[in-house]
Formats: C-alpha cells, sequence, structure tokens
C-alpha cells in the first residue's frame, strides 16, 4: 500500500482552554461489562493533549472511570494468537503499513446507550464519541491488517464491517441511571475547539488485552509511526 509517511502537523491554535471541572459528580462504579481478547488500536496525534483532556473532563464531570488511553478500536477481541504471537505480528505491521492514513476532522459526536440483548446491541455501556471517517485508503489498511492478524483468506477479513466506522470514544460508564448526557459531552468538546477543526496523523498502533472490565485492560505493545 503506498501511502506518505505520517509527520506530526501544527494545529491552527491549540486551545489553552481547561476543561470546567467545578461541578464534580460523585463517584460512580467502575465499568462492569466485561470485555474480551487483544485487541489493536489506532492511536491519533494529539494538539495540547486535546483527546486526553477531553477524556478526563467527561471523567471528572461525570464521575466515571477514565478511559486508560485515547483509541480508535481497529480490531476487537483476538482470541486466536497467544501474546508473543500477537506482539510478533504487529511489529511486522511496517512491513506492509508504512503510515496510516490520515484523518478528516471528525464528521459527528455521538452520545448514546446500549444494552446487550437488544436487537443489534452486543454490550451493555454507555459511551461518548467523536466520528470520524474512512476513505478507500483506510479501507486498505484495514484489510492489510487483518491480513496480518488473520491471513488474506480469512472469514474474519470477508466479514469485516465495511466500510470500517472510526471514532474514539471520551466517555465511558455504565448504563443504569448514566449522568452522561449529549448536552455535556458538547460542553467538554466546545472547550476543546482542536477536538473539531483539526485533521490528524494516526501516531501509533498498540496492542492491548481487553480480557476483563476496563480496570484490567493492559497495554502489551506499541509501533510508533512518527
Amino acid at each position: 500500500m503506498s501511502s506518505t509517511p505520517a509527520h506530526s502537523s501544527k494545529a491552527p491554535e491549540e486551545s489553552k482552554t481547561q476543561v470546567d471541572i467545578s461541578a464534580q459528580r460523585p463517584q460512580r462504579d467502575k465499568l462492569q461489562w466485561e470485555f474480551s481478547g487483544l485487541t489493536i488500536w489506532v492511536e491519533l496525534e494529539e494538539f495540547g493533549n486535546d483527546i486526553t483532556k477531553a477524556i478526563q473532563g467527561m471523567a471528572e464531570i461525570h464521575g466515571t472511570e477514565v478511559i486508560p488511553q485515547g483509541h480508535m478500536t481497529a480490531i476487537y477481541g483476538m482470541d486466536h494468537l497467544c501474546v508473543e504471537e500477537a506482539k510478533k505480528r504487529l511489529r511486522s505491521v511496517p512491513e506492509k503499513i508504512k503510515a496510516w492514513p490520515k484523518f478528516n476532522k471528525p464528521v459527528g459526536v455521538v452520545q448514546d446507550i446500549a444494552v446487550a440483548g437488544n436487537p443489534g446491541q452486543v454490550c451493555s455501556i454507555a459511551w461518548a464519541q467523536l466520528t470520524l471517517s474512512s476513505d478507500p485508503a483506510h479501507e486498505e489498511a484495514m484489510d492489510l491488517l487483518y491480513d496480518i492478524f488473520y491471513g488474506p483468506s480469512s472469514e474474519k477479513k470477508a466479514s469485516r464491517d465495511r466500510p470500517w466506522t472510526p471514532h474514539y470514544s471520551i466517555g465511558y460508564d455504565n448504563p443504569q441511571d448514566t449522568p452522561m448526557t449529549l448536552e455535556a459531552t458538547l460542553g467538554v468538546i466546545s472547550k476543546l475547539p482542536t477536538l473539531t477543526t483539526c485533521e490528524r496523523h494516526a501516531k501509533a498502533l498498540s496492542l492491548w488485552s481487553t480480557e476483563g472490565k476496563m480496570g484490567d485492560w493492559k497495554c502489551l505493545d506499541r509501533i510508533n509511526f512518527f
């Protein structure tokens, strides 16, 4: 796949505004949903730590658990590889993907609730996210990633969601009586304007164990594009 190597770009103006956390809520229970397997995340460059600040701001105003790393999920829940083999395959990625294609500005903001067992819902979680768009270069990169981790002729590759819907979540909570709202989500985002005004390069791919609850997640390895 041909792609111009990623490089850090400057935002038009980095926001110096801090998220107002004066109205903090009591701490809620940590996220209870049990996740599974090994997972590949795409990590984005940040401007003034804007994604990290958004994640921290959402947790502080809602009293929720902090997402351990800003990310977009590329492959979730692999259970066919041991950790060492998954690390080996991650480290081989630059042989086929020199740089992950650049992302345009977000195209939407979502705050929603899912409950396992409802139509089309496979987990129980409340969340807030910024949604990005995929293009043919992203689809090619995703296919190559599936080739690496599952094999070129795998059913997993054939059945993956197309097009990919890249998004990065800034808040997770249990769905029962969640205080998380779209209004609060937009309030956090509005204080960090670079979240919605900047294109971004992918700075890294990381391998995580997402076995268990979010508090159990562990970063196992990472490759940096720049």
